[in-house]
């Protein structure tokens, strides 16, 4: 994006305290860390500012506390993560955002580190409140954005914060964010194809409608692709379906026609009686009206695989169906792998996002490379609609 602000590699930033908006929002179950790979991708750009002797104060929320202290949600496991992973001093601050805190920053030695409890135990955070604002720019003199997945929410860490604070930047791994969709709606390597999954079309109506002017196909998959099904008089059985679907699904194919875009769904499936039923492959003229529709079939499984094999850019959102069982997790796994092929032995371009898809990968259990793995569901949607996130438009 023209005219953000990135951190400079270059920038000497030995003894000053940075402030670095982190995100740390990781599924957590009796106060286990289930899904690291947000903590992951924050350690590297972390390591960097360790070993260049800066101050940092982390900045992050965990769920969805609205602005009550739920030790459920505490970032104490994540702390105790972080401190096993990073080879320095680290402290966990949960007091209020106030002269102490200011205090406790300016106790910091060189390369280390001071975590603030869950930002969205404060009800300023999600209002966005000036004050509070002011008081966690107070903490530092450098304020780092390395929270893309965020950055469609205008609230105080993310957005008014920035008035507060004399130097800010976009971190790396919002570079990276950004460089990757940008890769597949404007600097892009045609043939571009765009793999969208997932339950519902209309979560995903504005980012259909986006990417239908600048790729050449989209394959439709997961329950999303029975609304198409269902438009096109197929039976769906019992399979999830939208309401009131039908002039959305005709605008779209509508669209894609006029922009030369091939939409694509699926031939045939896998099917069951029940979630935790035996599947079977049927066409899609001859799913029955008790059949739940789960999963792609075999037939369309060897149609996308043919697709990414011809593409030079993927962009895959969604999963193809219901993979948390293993019998409807094969069109999911097969997409993946595929895609894992060409980028290791073609330098295909794929981006990977939505947090349904991550968990996807993240369950299959195989080993897996693409060109970039995006962890921020609501705000990669947004910016791949084409829309301007608040935390970035305060970047440039």
């Amino acid at each position: 994006m023209l005219g953000i602000k990135y951190f400079p590699q270059d920038l000497n930033v030995e003894g000053k305290r940075i402030i670095v908006r982190v995100d740390l929002n990781v599924p957590l179950k009796d106060k286990r860390i289930q899904d690291s790979t947000r903590i992951e991708q924050v350690l590297p750009f972390l390591k960097d500012l360790i070993k260049r002797k800066s101050k940092i104060i982390l900045i992050s929320h965990l769920g969805r506390p609205k602005g009550i202290k739920d030790s459920t949600l505490s970032l104490l496991p994540v702390y105790k993560y972080l401190k096993e992973k990073l080879n320095t001093n680290m402290y966990f601050y949960t007091g209020e955002i106030n002269d102490e805190a200011k205090t406790k920053t300016s106790y910091l030695k060189d390369s280390e580190i001071l975590l603030i409890e869950n930002i969205r135990f404060f009800k300023e955070e999600t209002e966005n409140d000036e004050s509070f604002s002011e008081k966690l720019g107070g903490l530092g003199e450098i304020y780092i954005n390395n929270a893309f997945s965020c950055s469609h929410r205008k609230q105080s860490s993310i957005y008014s914060i920035t008035k507060f604070v004399k130097k800010i930047y976009a971190g790396p791994l919002l570079k990276k964010e950004i460089a990757a969709i940008d890769s597949v709606i404007k600097n892009k390597k045609d043939p571009v194809t765009c793999i969208i999954g997932g339950s519902k079309v209309s979560t995903k109506v504005g980012v259909i409608f986006n990417l239908l002017k600048s790729v050449n196909s989209i394959v439709i998959v997961g329950a999303m692709a029975n609304n198409f099904l269902a438009y096109k008089k197929y039976e769906i059985g019992k399979s999830l379906k939208e309401t009131n679907y039908e002039d959305v699904v005709k605008k779209i194919l509508e669209e894609a026609e006029v922009n030369k875009c091939k939409i694509l769904i699926p031939k045939d499936c896998l099917v069951s009686k029940s979630f935790e039923g035996v599947a079977v492959s049927k066409d899609r003229e001859f799913v029955e009206k008790d059949d739940i529709i789960l999963d792609v079939g075999p037939k369309t499984i060897k149609i996308i695989e043919e697709i990414i094999d011809n593409s030079n850019t993927i962009m895959w959102n969604g999963p193809a169906g219901y993979f948390e069982s293993k019998n409807f997790a094969l069109g999911t796994n097969a997409i993946a792998q595929r895609i894992s092929e060409n980028t290791k032995n073609r330098s295909l371009i794929s981006i990977i996002g939505g947090g349904d898809t991550v968990s996807a990968v993240n369950k299959s259990g195989l080993e897996l490379s693409f060109t970039h793995l995006s962890t921020a569901g609501g705000a990669f949607l947004e910016y791949l609609e084409g829309k301007d996130l608040p935390g970035l438009s305060v970047l440039k």
